[in-house]
């Protein structure tokens, strides 16, 4: 073989190469159509790089298996694909389809928490979603209190009532452990920011207050003065006297209907026959109800009675409440 052959046939491989080159590079950046708007699929813990290749080819976001895998071999990125549920919403290419995959851009769910649920509230929501791994139905409430961390026998008042955003597929125990932390710095930085001198000993015994406040107050504006009345009790020693408590206490017994054998039995729920906080909190409270039990007005009022509006009569003395309830729930 001559020299000059040789040139040639080399010029003809490097021809060959730069095309080759050229239409690979075409091929794995150019945006194909999807199958669907928006398209949805799944990539599975462990799935392989030939694995997802050929799915994703049968259902037409691909244009062939062997692009999609030479490329993510080349790039060394065989081994970093992420597991989740994926969604794309336009045309998309090969290449762009490795960055997703390899950079976990996962479609994202939501669940939201509303303030004063209760835990056996939380659970049911978070077990009726269907985009949530369930990892915790069979757990009590102790058992899942250990599993999320916490110190407690009951996470009863401990996830903060907020909107949570977590991957599909996610474990509902992660979602609670959000809501976890996120209740332990809220409670926290309230405690910082507490009025001195409250009868209250610990951020437990607050969350305890804040609880009852989230569930006795009508109108927004009045949280601070129904904090203030249980406040101004607890220092007296009086009883709470509050239904919510009571409700709690009662569990799936309460028909919607507070009768007064219901306050006369005694329960550790009930601040009608015992003195001081109930032993745990009685719903999930909220950033202002926290401020508020840990910052209640300047008022000696003792006692409030709802008007019927939404709002309440506050009083301090017994006999000015005594003509508020007249006045206002004895009229009929």
């Amino acid at each position: 073989m001559t020299k000059r052959t040789v040139t040639r046939a080399f010029l003809a491989l490097v021809f060959l190469a730069a095309a080759a080159a050229g239409w690979l590079s075409h091929r794995l950046n150019t945006a194909r159509p999807l199958p669907a708007t928006p398209y949805e699929f799944a990539v599975h813990p462990g799935s392989s790089l030939r694995a997802i290749a050929t799915q994703l080819t049968r259902a037409g976001v691909l244009p062939d298996p062997w692009t999609f895998i030479l490329l993510g071999r080349l790039l060394g990125r065989a081994g970093q694909l992420k597991a989740g549920h994926y969604v794309f919403e336009d045309a998309i290419s090969p290449a762009d389809v490795l960055d997703r995959l390899t950079e976990g851009s996962v479609a994202q769910a939501e669940v939201q928490f509303i303030e004063g649920w209760t835990l056996k509230q939380v659970r049911k929501a978070l077990a009726a979603h269907p985009d949530l791994k369930q990892e915790t139905v069979s757990l009590d409430d102790a058992e899942l209190a250990a599993a999320v961390g916490a110190p407690y026998p009951s996470l009863e008042g401990f996830i903060f009532p907020d909107k949570y955003f977590f991957a599909v597929g996610a474990s509902d125990l992660s979602v609670l452990k959000q809501g976890y932390h996120a209740m332990q710095q809220e409670l926290d930085a309230a405690w910082e920011r507490r009025t001195p001198g409250l009868p209250l000993a610990t951020p437990y015994e607050a969350l305890i207050l804040a609880s009852i406040v989230e569930k006795e107050t009508g109108a927004a504006a009045e949280r601070a003065m129904v904090a203030a009345v249980f406040v101004n009790r607890l220092r007296r020693g009086m009883k709470l006297d509050t239904d919510p408590t009571v409700i709690y206490g009662l569990g799936d017994r309460f028909d919607g209907n507070l009768r007064r054998r219901d306050l006369e039995a005694d329960t550790p729920y009930n601040t009608y026959t015992r003195p001081g906080l109930p032993p745990t909190p009685i719903a999930m409270p909220g950033r202002a109800s926290l401020d508020a039990a840990l910052n209640p007005a300047d008022t000696k009022a003792l006692y409030f009675v709802a008007r019927g509006d939404g709002t309440s009569q506050f009083s301090v003395t017994l006999s000015e409440h005594e003509r508020a309830v007249t006045k206002y729930q004895r009229r009929k």
